[in-house]
């Protein structure tokens, strides 16, 4: 539901709309320095409004550090952190209360929770929520650092263009939104994280990523193109003793255990669901199907937002991967 990890435990809350959005992070080790300065540049990248193609709505997101954090360093209780909503529209959602958007959560959320969902800008549904996933990711790349792992993402495509002021510019000439695709590299990973079966790294990490809204797929490695390898091509060769391979189209993972190689793996972002062209859908108040369009501030391509997100959330695996394999001294 809302809580994720084993020793290394992330619980989320807040809606788009609300009085704010925050986490709670337990089992974070005790003494790792933690300053809000720690927390700016992430949250800058994950902001609205600073690339183009991106949703003009800005908030501040200072964290608020509320537990788990005393004299410039974590405790051992459990860490909670607040970020306040102030730049919201709500009214531009009530016009569209009896359509629900496609694409969006509207439905599935009204029928679920039997109308008592906040519907304010998705509410919990919203991508506004990924802002306590990178933060909670500030303090696990704190954490993993300490052991030289690094990760990183980029966007590698959008539209299907590898230029990507091409791509988005796709969607300008269209009056649309569109989507993308983001990869992650993470390097210094030990051999021996996750575990065969149900708590392989591939799987650990993908319940993670698809927290993320508009994640539509994943691939490690060679990915799908492996369908048209033969065997002996795919198959890494290894070339010293520490587990080194000479290609790695495994993407650093065999029997669902991290081999020492670089960790990669790709993401699908979809298109923004909001788009300004005019769509239809089903009316709950006329009974009828009804031309509208989305109006409020929306992404372009939120693909431009994800990867600081990627990292994060592959930070918050591994880092409970790592304590697990107790390669982080928990105090």
């Amino acid at each position: 539901m809302n809580s994720f990890g084993t020793l290394f435990r992330i619980h989320i809350f807040g809606e788009s709309h609300g009085e704010s959005v925050g986490f709670v992070l337990d089992g974070c080790p005790a003494g790792i320095p933690i300053a809000v300065s720690d927390f700016e540049t992430d949250m800058e990248r994950r902001k609205g409004g600073v690339l183009k193609g991106t949703t003009p709505r800005k908030e501040d997101d200072i964290p608020i550090f509320k537990s788990g954090i005393f004299n410039g360093k974590t405790t051992g209780a459990p860490i909670a952190i607040f970020f306040e909503n102030k730049n919201t529209r709500s009214g531009d959602y009530d016009k569209h209360r009896s359509i629900p958007r496609p694409g969006h959560a509207d439905f599935t959320a009204h029928v679920k929770y039997g109308g008592h969902e906040d519907y304010r800008g998705g509410g919990h549904f919203s991508g506004r929520l990924t802002a306590c996933l990178v933060a909670a990711g500030v303090v696990a790349k704190k954490i993993i650092a300490q052991k030289n792992i690094i990760t990183k993402a980029t966007i590698l495509e959008i539209g299907g263009e590898q230029d990507l002021d091409k791509g988005l510019q796709k969607a300008i000439d269209q009056k649309d939104s569109i989507g993308g695709i983001v990869e992650s590299r993470t390097s210094g990973l030990p051999v021996g994280l996750g575990e065969h079966f149900f708590d392989s790294v591939e799987s650990v990490i993908s319940h993670a990523v698809f927290s993320i809204p508009a994640i539509k797929g994943i691939e490690f490695g060679a990915g799908f193109a492996a369908a048209k390898m033969f065997g002996s091509d795919h198959n890494d060769s290894q070339i010293d003793e520490a587990g080194t391979t000479k290609t790695n189209h495994s993407g650093g993972v065999v029997g669902g255990i991290t081999n020492g190689n670089e960790l990669v793996y790709r993401v699908v972002v979809k298109p923004t669901s909001s788009t300004p062209k005019e769509q239809a859908s089903w009316n709950w108040d006329s009974q009828a199907v009804e031309n509208f369009s989305v109006k409020g501030r929306h992404d372009l391509c939120i693909a431009l937002r994800v990867p600081v997100v990627l990292e994060a959330v592959t930070a918050i695996v591994l880092t409970d991967l790592l304590l697990r394999e107790q390669h982080i001294a928990r105090k």
